[in-house]
């Protein structure tokens, strides 16, 4: 269970932040990583007709890193494409074509990102988009449950997907995360300005809404 320091979700950010460095310092973190790797195969495997394009992160501040097992994927299986994510000033995610030793730019939050000029790269709209958690919730609306996803407060994935579902309404939105990030309601709700998870995927497998 997370430990909670005030109640602003600035400070459980930050208790989740530093949580999650010793948890990636900690002995048993590489079995962890593995299962949650293990489960992205399987996620994969089942779901290859539907996902021809996946956009992808760099990691930062401990992410786990799913670049290597993506790389692979994509390498065994040609059609399939790989996208990164590139922050316009006005605080929505872009995609563009990545392939491994591509040139990355920081970011001015330090975030590596595609080249958005590189025409060899074009702009594409991904089937899925793999996105990191700081923390995260489930909530149950009727008989549907959602999830939800606590970032680093910026609002990009929020507005993105916001814009991208009404253009592609079977966009598949899963949160990558670990199964001690999740939050009950005494510690963070989403706000009706959160866009819901379509799945999220830990450790412990993937759990989707439909």
């Amino acid at each position: 269970m997370v430990d909670m320091h005030g109640n602003s979700p600035k400070s459980l950010r930050q208790d989740l932040l530093a949580q999650r460095k010793r948890f990636a310092a900690s002995v048993g973190y590489s079995t962890i990583e593995e299962s949650v790797l293990a489960e992205l195969a399987s996620f994969l495997a089942d779901h290859d007709a539907q996902v021809q394009s996946i956009a992808l992160y760099c990691p930062i501040q401990d992410e786990l890193d799913l670049r290597p097992a993506l790389l692979a994927w994509a390498k065994n299986n040609p059609d399939k494409t790989l996208a990164l994510p590139f922050a316009r000033p006005d605080k929505h995610l872009d995609f563009y074509v990545w392939e491994e030793d591509d040139l990355l730019i920081p970011s001015r939050h330090g975030v590596p990102e595609p080249d958005p000029n590189n025409p060899r790269r074009p702009q594409i709209t991904p089937d899925c988009i793999l996105i990191p958690c700081v923390g995260w919730s489930q909530s149950k609306v009727g008989d549907k449950t959602h999830y939800w996803r606590l970032g680093y407060g910026g609002g990009y994935f929020d507005r993105t997907l916001a814009q991208l579902r009404k253009a592609k309404p079977n966009l598949l939105c899963i949160g990558i995360g670990f199964d001690w990030q999740k939050l009950d309601d005494a510690q963070w709700q989403a706000q009706t300005h959160d866009e819901p998870l379509d799945a999220m995927l830990t450790e412990s497998g993937l759990v989707i809404t439909y």
